[in-house]
């Protein structure tokens, strides 16, 4: 064990070391990248010996699909929190919009950068675990929004699934304008389109 990790060990004021290195990388990887973000400088960041790198993730494709893993839950809190004040299933439906413009308005070192989960993928080679933890992220976004609809739409139950489809194009392609110019306008502005097209439903 390292003097630092020694210390945080013995003190309990500071976080445990896999929390800091995972921070630390959700910080490196959305700001610089992942390929960009070497394991020196996320220990360093981290503020723990490498050897606690490697006691707490096998390799670096280990801690990126930690960090993929850890987006996602970060996200569905979001999600759960706005969902909690949703009043029945179109309200429901905007909540998964408002979970992604709340993780827009995060305070990011660099500002925002659209989707951290599209982001890795796209540095991430064909058959990547790491792609597959992306995939089943916006797979689930998009099962979340069909089960609100097909409440919605109980009286149509073949609406639901298209609809479904249609709002999370609609997001994603709000996320990805909104990370090119910097803020969550554009998701904000889906969700008003998305608003609109359930009351016309």
């Amino acid at each position: 064990m390292s003097e630092t990790d020694a210390s945080t060990a013995g003190s309990g004021r500071r976080r445990p070391a896999r929390r800091r290195l995972l921070e630390a990388a959700a910080r490196r990887f959305y700001a610089d990248g992942v390929a960009a973000t070497g394991i020196d400088t996320i220990t360093a960041e981290a503020g723990v010996a490498k050897m606690s790198l490697y006691n707490n993730f096998s390799s670096k494709a280990d801690l990126v699909r930690a960090y993929l893993d850890a987006r996602h839950e970060e996200w569905l809190g979001l999600y759960r929190a706005r969902l909690e004040h949703a009043d029945g299933p179109r309200e429901g439906v905007l909540a998964v919009f408002d979970a992604y413009a709340d993780h827009a308005a995060f305070a990011y070192e660099h500002g925002f950068r659209g989707c951290g989960l599209l982001n890795a993928a796209a540095e991430l080679p064909a058959g990547d675990e790491g792609r597959a933890v992306v995939r089943a992220h916006k797979e689930e976004v998009e099962r979340l929004i069909a089960g609100h609809l097909e409440q919605l739409l109980s009286d149509r139950p073949g609406a639901a699934g298209a609809t479904a489809e249609h709002l999370s194009f609609l997001l994603e392609g709000a996320m990805a304008r909104a990370g090119l110019e910097g803020d969550g306008e554009r998701v904000r502005h889906a969700r008003s389109m998305a608003a609109a097209l359930l009351d016309r439903l």
